[in-house]
């Protein structure tokens, strides 16, 4: 069913999909998997969502943290952050890019976070931009600390997102892949990889 919203989000994507990211709001399979992935409930104490978009994963990440846990989401689209707010109203939501994150953690008093929850559409980031936003995910992790984010399937055969994939295999200790959501529009998958817990350095 084609709704006002989605139109939007589709127009969205037409004029800026290194923005957007995607066509279509991700599914409820795919937002049960990501926030189950970043195991939010044993001693996660501050959590940090990249490019919430509509506040699919949001929803989730608000129902699973526990009691007392800081949580704020960065995006960048004005548009989208007011989905956000208005479909997750408790979230705290910034309008900047998710490479300013440790000003924010800064402004909570904190100086590194326990998760980070991603949306953002690395295959459709430029080299430069991809490495740069990985150095400073990198940085705003806890030694220990888990980077969960999807990729569309399709995007495997992309040289930016075969890119990506190696590229994470450079910053973090562990990197696995899920299940395939085929019952995503398009089928998607998630990575989750953890920083070393002996780790406590920049990696650039």
């Amino acid at each position: 069913m084609i709704t006002p919203e989605s139109s939007k989000i589709a127009l969205r994507f037409v004029r800026s999909p290194a923005r957007t990211g995607a066509i279509a709001a991700s599914s409820g399979a795919l937002s049960d998997l990501i926030t189950d992935e970043a195991d939010l409930r044993n001693g996660v104490n501050t959590v940090v969502e990249f490019g919430p978009g509509t506040g699919v994963f949001t929803r989730q990440i608000l129902l699973k943290i526990q009691p007392g846990t800081t949580f704020f989401a960065l995006e960048l689209d004005p548009y989208l952050a007011a989905e956000t707010r208005k479909n997750c109203p408790t979230a705290v939501v910034y309008e900047d890019s998710a490479i300013n994150v440790r000003q924010y953690l800064a402004m909570h008093g904190i100086e590194q976070c326990d998760r980070i929850v991603c949306g953002l559409p690395w295959a459709a980031f430029k080299g430069d931009h991809q490495e740069t936003l990985m150095a400073e995910t990198y940085d705003a992790l806890k030694p220990g600390g888990r980077f969960v984010t999807f990729a569309y399937l399709q995007g495997l055969l992309l040289p930016s997102g075969q890119r990506f994939r190696k590229m994470l295999g450079r910053y973090f200790e562990s990197v696995s892949l899920t299940r395939i959501v085929w019952l995503n529009a398009p089928p998607a998958f998630v990575y989750c990889a953890d920083k070393s817990r002996s780790d406590s350095t920049s990696c650039r």
